[in-house]
């Protein structure tokens, strides 16, 4: 049956495969998934899927990649990749898988096809879903000069990274800081990182020193990116490198990192101010494979070094390996020799600071598996017929994992029982006992995320299926295994309870974090030997916003004969308790102060936002707002919503690209937020605000405590004292759908031969934000905000000083008032920067637009000769119906009389005969 369909209430199931929407944009050589699911369905749980591909060059042949139930089903070009695993399906469950690609290629873009095998009953439904997915080039890149430093205590230590790309997508730069505390340590730790969204975030041991000033990062170029940590700690030392990403908007609006550059490592050293002596260890590369060489070297550092002699060892896994004594010689550990003799191992002393270890061939005797387990149930104790949900977490695994789950009942000590195994590619297979789905329903083993493989068996027999449960993972590398073990326990109860309840609280309001219980009281006109209490209690420890609401118990008693298919014998359900939780309260205050800001020329500027005073680990969200200087009763725009989480939505009115990149949202300290407007013009004025929130985590979610608004800050432009003489006449014109018109935009003035001229046309509607059409640069160049319009608007220009705009096919939503603004500019001296010398505007159009169909009917009733037949219809309908009434009399009656004479006439002839 169809899970979907049944869930909906629907007797018939239509099939739907959906796969994830393109096009996708995804780089070379990187590692990419492509999601598919299907929803719908009728037959098994787990349903097959298989992969195929339509290349450009041949866009009409499908060349099939993979499938979850054909081995045979790949084509030769792919046959290899996917025996490597280099091209593989992941199951995520039944019914959703992904298609993983661990190394794209060039020959790989094409569009793709995801198709499920038939299992319904008959044909209904779609069975594939295609997308797109292109691959480009890999441009980003980020280098540092490595380097190896010793600092005191409470230097300043100062690092610059170079990242650039040139994709010619639509493309974000997060730029990124991160520390590795010691030589071999895998777990690297951030320190400061400029998100894609252009949003600071220090890493939680920098936190504080982040909000101190402490800890920055800083563009300095176009391409060059500076750390600084002020007051350097004992703490900080070890390893220091740099992490680019870039990320692509797909198109369900969700972004990916498609590249990923780590540089060089820099040592830091820090040295005490009260010790004299510091060790630290780095490595060339922290990641081998078998038969690489790995370096190690040891910094010592010390106030006078070269007057000072060292003893050094070198250990593995805390066993001595090798030590150097003050005049470099070596003394090899037993166990080493012979390696040391073959050159496998060497180790010596560079000079009176640095120490080298190498081994040459690095084998997997001088590794070890990083492979742990975590095994829980989200069902401790359960009742017989309820499911049971295992869960094995494997972390740390390198290589594909196997999973064996085993069950061992209560009180039996007899050998443990296999439940169910999940091979390294997904395939599932299922003990003996546990292969009838009539008993305890169809078990599932599932690979819910990376490491995670969850087990569920849908209904308990009996108290049987309680006891010990253990998961065993097996690690398979280059011939060698791994195992790692663990287990869990569960209680299966046949217990019923008894027939009547009262459930009573001591408190029915809540403060967050305080303690409430729950009483539930059980009585019944009989005793059941399995219920050994007649009280049941429910306590809340540290009560959250979800723990509100109304609760209730009920109670059910079962025969054993039922379970676990049957009826409960008697259900009843107690009185209903309502629980109000009341969360702390917000002590957010925001600055209320009224400024303004007053800028000259194109120019960038920076309203502030900042918070007087908040609770403490409190999150801001913050949303900006533009009240347009005109009319005074205008609806403020929301021009960007920074959550506190840093996810930015920007409002209608400045969603367009253009708008995203010249308004920016930037938090600048733990308690000052920024908006920059880049490249500021006259259209940009009004008065701006913003609405912080104030969000904070209680246990288990995120709340909105409360929420502030700020003083208005005035944004104005300085004119320049010259003003150019431009053309003011105020105009109204109509224009029908389809039609093109004409915007005048007239120069009345000369300007000076050594001075350039910019214009700018706007276009608004009332009550609402003065928008930019179209800028025309100093230069030449037009730059236009809105690429929509790029092929409907005109700047004709016949003469210097003409800047009248022509709109091509007038749409309906083209209505509004129009003007433009023109600039002069003049070059202080050679490679200064331009000045402002004056700027005028012009008169403001209003431009009507006339609907098609409107067109046509007054085309219709504009026509005369049509127009007066309209009016005289009814007129002319009544003469004809007249008409009609006299012909039918006359016409009649003469027909009548003529039929009378000729019978009188033989009436008469015949007498006369007589």
């Amino acid at each position: 049956m169809c899970a979907d369909c049944l869930l909906a209430g629907l007797s018939t199931c239509q099939r739907v495969v959906t796969v994830q929407k393109g096009p996708l944009y995804r780089v070379r050589g990187s590692h990419i998934t492509l999601w598919c699911k299907v929803s719908g369905y009728q037959g098994p749980a787990e349903q097959n899927f298989q992969w195929s591909i339509y290349l450009p060059s041949a866009p009409e042949r499908e060349v099939q990649i993979v499938s979850t139930v054909d081995p045979s089903f790949p084509y030769a070009i792919y046959a290899q990749r996917v025996r490597s695993r280099g091209i593989y399906v992941e199951r995520v469950r039944g019914d959703a898988v992904l298609l993983h690609i661990t190394e794209l290629q060039d020959r790989d873009a094409g569009e793709y096809e995801c198709h499920t095998p038939n299992t319904d009953e008959r044909y209904f439904g779609s069975y594939s879903a295609k997308t797109n997915l292109s691959v480009i080039t890999d441009t980003l890149s980020a280098s540092m000069v490595p380097q190896v430093l010793t600092h005191t205590e409470g230097d300043t230590v100062e690092l610059t990274c170079e990242v650039s790309k040139s994709t010619t997508q639509h493309t974000h730069l997060s730029v990124g800081w991160y520390h590795l505390r010691g030589a071999g340590e895998h777990h690297a730790e951030e320190v400061l990182t400029l998100s894609k969204d252009f949003v600071l975030r220090p890493g939680p041991s920098y936190k504080q020193r982040f909000l101190a000033g402490d800890v920055q990062l800083n563009k300095i170029g176009n391409t060059t990116y500076k750390l600084s940590i002020r007051g350097v700690e004992l703490s900080d030392r070890g390893q220091l490198y740099c992490e680019a990403a870039e990320w692509i908007e797909d198109p369900d609006e969700t972004w990916k990192d498609i590249s990923c550059k780590q540089t060089g490592k820099t040592s830091l050293t820090v040295m005490s101010q009260g010790r004299d002596l510091s060790v630290d260890i780095t490595a060339a590369e922290t990641s081998l494979s078998e038969g690489d060489t790995l370096q190690l070297n040891c910094l010592v550092g010390s106030q006078k070094s070269s007057s000072k002699h060292f003893r050094v060892l070198w250990l593995l896994n805390g066993v001595e390996v090798v030590r150097v004594d003050p005049h470099g010689v070596l003394i090899w550990e037993e166990e080493y020799k012979e390696r040391a003799k073959l050159g496998q191992l060497q180790a010596f002393k560079q000079s009176n600071m640095v120490y080298v270890f190498t081994v040459y061939e690095v084998g997997l005797k001088d590794n070890e598996s990083r492979m742990r387990m975590t095994v829980s149930t989200s069902t401790p104790q359960v009742v017989v017929g309820d499911a049971l949900i295992l869960l094995c977490d494997v972390q740390g695994a390198t290589s594909p994992v196997s999973v064996q789950w085993w069950h061992l009942p209560p009180q039996h000590p007899g050998p443990r029982m296999l439940v169910a195994t999940m091979e390294q590619d997904g395939t599932l297979s299922l003990g003996s006992t546990y292969q009838d789905s009539g008993t305890r329903g169809t078990l599932r083993l599932e690979k819910a995320r990376s490491g995670a493989f969850t087990l569920v068996i849908p209904n308990t027999l009996d108290e049987g299926d309680g006891g010990q449960y253990w998961c065993k993972a097996t690690e398979w590398s280059r011939g060698r295994s791994w195992i790692e073990e663990g287990e869990t326990a569960v209680t299966v109860s046949s217990m019923g309870l008894d027939l009547h309840a009262t459930l009573r609280s001591r408190i029915a309001t809540v403060r967050y974090g305080q303690i409430f219980e729950l009483v539930c009281q059980v009585n019944a006109s009989y005793t059941l030997e399995e219920v050994p209490m007649s009280v049941v209690c429910l306590r809340i420890h540290n009560a959250v916003a979800a723990d509100e609401g109304t609760y209730q118990c009920e109670v059910e008693v079962w025969r054993r004969s039922s379970l676990p298919l049957g009826q409960p014998a008697a259900t009843v359900k107690s009185n209903a308790v309502g629980i109000k939780v009341v969360l702390p309260e917000s002590k957010l205050r925001v600055a209320m102060k009224e400024s303004s800001v007053e800028i000259a020329g194109s120019a960038d500027t920076a309203i502030e936002c900042r918070i007087m005073f908040a609770l403490n680990n409190s999150q801001f969200a913050v949303t900006w707002y533009l009240l347009p200087p005109a009319p005074a009763d205008a609806t403020p725009l929301q021009i960007v919503r920074a959550s506190y989480n840093s996810v930015l939505e920007y409002g209608a009115e400045f969603s367009s690209p253009a708008e995203k990149s010249r308004f920016l949202s930037q938090r600048v300290s733990h308690n000052a937020f920024w908006l920059r407007i880049l490249s500021a013009n006259p259209g940009d004025q009004g008065r701006y605000y913003c609405v912080v929130e104030e969000w904070l985590w209680l246990v288990d979610n995120w709340y909105k405590l409360g929420e502030g608004t700020s003083g208005r800050t005035t944004l104005e432009f300085k004119l320049p004292e010259r003003e150019l003489q431009l053309e003011k006449t105020n105009r109204s014109i109509s224009a029908r759908e389809g039609e093109d018109v004409t915007l005048l935009c007239l120069l009345q003035s000369t300007h000076l031969p050594t001075t350039y001229l910019s214009a700018t046309w706007f276009w608004g509607k009332k009550n609402g934000r003065i928008s930019t059409l179209l800028t025309l640069r100093r230069d030449g160049t037009i730059e236009y905000p809105r690429e929509s319009l790029v092929g409907r608007l005109h700047l004709r220009r016949p003469s210097a000083g003409d800047f009248s705009l022509t709109l091509h096919s007038v749409e309906k939503d083209d209505a509004g008032v129009y003007h433009c603004q023109v600039q002069e500019w003049q070059q202080q001296s050679e490679g200064k920067d331009w000045a402002l010398q004056a700027l005028a505007y012009s008169g403001y159009t209003q431009l009507t637009t006339i609907p098609l169909e409107s067109t046509i009917m007054s085309r219709i009733c504009s026509s005369p000769p049509l127009l007066n037949f309209i009016l005289y219809l009814p007129l002319v309908l009544i003469l004809l119906l007249a008409l009609v009434v006299v012909f039918w009399y006359f016409f009649g009656k003469s027909k009548s009389n003529k039929k009378s004479n000729i019978t009188g006439g033989k009436l008469m002839g015949s007498r006369k005969l007589s």
